[in-house]
């Protein structure tokens, strides 16, 4: 319960201690999982003492327990082993600390180990983090790559090694970390964000080599998956062998089965790209050549047709039909000018013919009174009447005599 204190009436220290001490006497024993980091049997000491670690977090207890509890275990027990154990939380009130006192101590088994990395698998694929769908291209030809691995590993001796033989420009950005015991998740953790912040990074490569499966637990983290599966630069598993298979592979961008094949998978061959460079240049001539000479091929079909071999030839022979055409129209139009001409002047003949001047050029006469009527009939005029007679070569005047009245009368 809290303490009624004032900057007046402080509680002293021991107090302090004291009632800390008495809270946790009341707690219960609990079963706590831990990795052992550090081990301290001495002869003839009756306490063991061990120190707990939780290898998702830096987060340590320390643990006393007695000698015949550890001595139970003590064949499969070592440092950097994990276990489940018995304990009951203490305070130790002179040095403010706090331990707990285990009265029973089990290591993790294989089975049990696996067991709980398969639900921890089911629960991260529950979330998506394993789908397909989040995978990330790896980029065609890397300049830089992120390289997390142990210091003087062979894992790392693999990947430089056949990275640099296959593409001797490629170019390493090297975290060296713990890659088993207690300080590996926070390490590779803390080196993937490193490399995932660097822009020039293309791609990143987590390689270990081979061993048991409590050595490879560290890439099975969920701390370390859920780092993975936040980063924006591809990552690449490498981690144990073939038959090897971490919680790791199925959160990266692309597995490996080993770092050697993860340098090749990530950087190509110069001599095989070479090759195919050389293979797509050669395909590109003969496609090149082909369509030329299909061209040309067509190309000369094409003049070797009659209309272009000798483009004139039409022309000719159409001007020869033109010019039969012209001819053809030039003797109808003559034949039709020639009778329009013939029927033309036998027209005129008849009207010439029919005309009043041609009567009048056989001594006929037309008389005509004052007012330009026509005589027709001797009663039309009178005595004395003056007319005019109009004759072929021209006109004169005329006088009715008076006979042609009593003519006209008898």
């Amino acid at each position: 319960m809290a303490a009624n204190t004032t900057p007046e009436s402080p509680l002293p220290v021991g107090e302090v201690s004291r009632l800390i001490g008495g809270w946790i006497d009341r707690l219960g024993a609990v079963w706590v999982e831990g990795q052992i980091t550090q081990l301290s049997r001495r002869p003839g000491a009756g306490v063991v003492f061990l120190t707990l670690r939780d290898p998702s977090y830096d987060i340590s207890v320390s643990v006393t327990c007695y000698r015949q509890v550890f001595d139970a275990v003590a064949d499969v027990v070592t440092e950097g082993a994990r276990v489940v154990v018995l304990a009951k939380p203490e305070w130790y009130a002179p040095r403010g600390q706090l331990s707990l006192r285990a009265t029973e101590i089990k290591p993790v088994g294989v089975g049990e180990l696996l067991a709980r990395l398969e639900m921890l698998k089911k629960s991260l694929a529950a979330e998506g983090l394993f789908a397909p769908e989040r995978k990330k291209p790896l980029p065609f030809l890397p300049q830089l790559i992120g390289l997390v691995c142990g210091r003087a590993s062979a894992a790392e001796r693999d990947v430089l090694e056949n990275a640099r033989h296959r593409w001797p420009a490629v170019r390493f950005e090297v975290r060296n970390v713990a890659v088993q015991g207690v300080h590996a998740v926070p390490q590779v953790v803390q080196a993937v964000k490193e490399l995932d912040d660097i822009d020039d990074v293309d791609v990143i490569i987590v390689a270990r080599g081979g061993g048991s499966v409590e050595d490879l637990l560290p890439f099975s983290d969920e701390q370390l998956v859920r780092a993975v599966a936040s980063c924006r630069t591809p990552v690449v598993s490498a981690i144990g062998h073939e038959p090897d298979n971490p919680l790791l592979d199925h959160v990266a961008d692309l597995r490996a089965s080993t770092p050697t094949d993860a340098a090749k998978k990530v950087v190509p061959d110069v001599g095989e790209e070479y090759e195919r460079v050389r293979m797509l240049r050669d395909r590109a001539r003969r496609c090149v050549e082909a369509f030329v000479d299909r061209e040309e091929r067509g190309l000369a079909h094409a003049l070797a047709r009659p209309s272009i071999e000798d483009p004139h030839r039409m022309i000719d022979e159409r001007a020869d039909h033109v010019a039969s055409l012209l001819d053809r129209g030039r003797r109808c139009l003559g034949h039709h000018l020639d009778r329009a001409a013939s029927e033309l002047t036998h027209t005129h003949a008849r009207v010439v013919a029919l005309s009043p001047a041609a009567t009048l050029k056989r001594g006929y006469a037309v008389l005509q009174r004052a007012d330009g009527h026509v005589v027709r009939d001797p009663g039309e005029v009178t005595a004395d009447e003056a007319l005019r007679a109009r004759v072929a070569e021209g006109e004169f005047s005329v006088r009715v005599d008076a006979s042609v009245d009593a003519q006209a009368d008898a």
